[in-house]
């Protein structure tokens, strides 16, 4: 299986020509859609992120990741093997939260080119085709680094800042929950919000926190925008009390 993790958006070419890509060089495999609205430009926002679903997924995928506003320039291409997992994608702090998740990390150095590769659009042809190939089960060729040695590696697991807004203005931040106390409390916008188990234990209208289904702290207002009401933005950092 290959899971494609993005910020190409719902919209336009980019997707679809992942998908072409993937059924010309892997027919028969199942490629699914994780996400395409990772935060733009914001790689290790967008890796904390992944690293929160990784759980979730199935072992042995091969995940594209992409959110690269470096492309094109003498930034890296990396494969990372964690959590039973396979990753691709470029060597910007994207995934860096991922290997830091999990001990057993190696990651490599992409060696192999295509014969046909633009200058902006890598995931087409040069990460598709390697997760294509890995997915089949043939080689890469790739040098072993040192964790160090990425973009980002060797940071804290966790980020205390917003890293996405969902539909429905629920504010996902990159802290894990069980790196905090039990009786934490969250200060956004010199506002302290109080923990709630899920939306139907406050009030309507009323701001909370909680443990989301991937283990991170979320921002949230019962059967209300988060986002709109205490302009939340991303990147906007938190403060953690007690």
């Amino acid at each position: 299986m290959i899971l494609l993790f993005t910020d190409f958006s719902w919209q336009g070419p980019y997707v679809g020509q992942l998908h072409l890509v993937l059924a010309r060089e892997a027919p028969g495999i199942i490629v699914i859609d994780l996400q395409h609205d990772a935060p733009s430009f914001a790689p290790l926002a967008a890796g904390h992120l992944l690293a929160s679903l990784v759980d979730q997924l199935p072992e042995n995928a091969v995940v594209i990741a992409v959110v690269d506003p470096g492309v094109g320039s003498q930034r890296r291409a990396l494969l990372l093997q964690a959590g039973g997992l396979r990753f691709v994608g470029p060597d910007n702090g994207l995934l860096a939260p991922v290997a830091a998740r999990y001990p057993e990390s190696r990651v490599h150095l992409i060696e192999w080119q295509p014969h046909r590769l633009s200058a902006s659009f890598h995931g087409r042809d040069l990460f598709a085709p390697v997760a294509a190939r890995l997915a089949l089960g043939a080689s890469v060729e790739t040098k072993e680094l040192r964790l160090e040695e990425i973009v980002g590696g060797g940071q804290p697991p966790l980020l205390p800042e917003i890293i996405y807004i969902d539909g429905y203005g629920n504010a996902w931040t990159g802290i894990p929950v069980s790196s905090l106390p039990a009786d934490a409390r969250i200060l956004v916008q010199g506002v302290a919000l109080p923990r709630a188990r899920t939306f139907s234990d406050v009030e309507k209208g009323q701001a909370f926190w909680y443990e989301n289904s991937a283990g991170l702290v979320e921002i949230a207002i019962n059967q209300g925008s988060a986002a709109a009401q205490l302009r939340l933005q991303l990147g906007m950092r938190l403060t953690v009390g007690s």
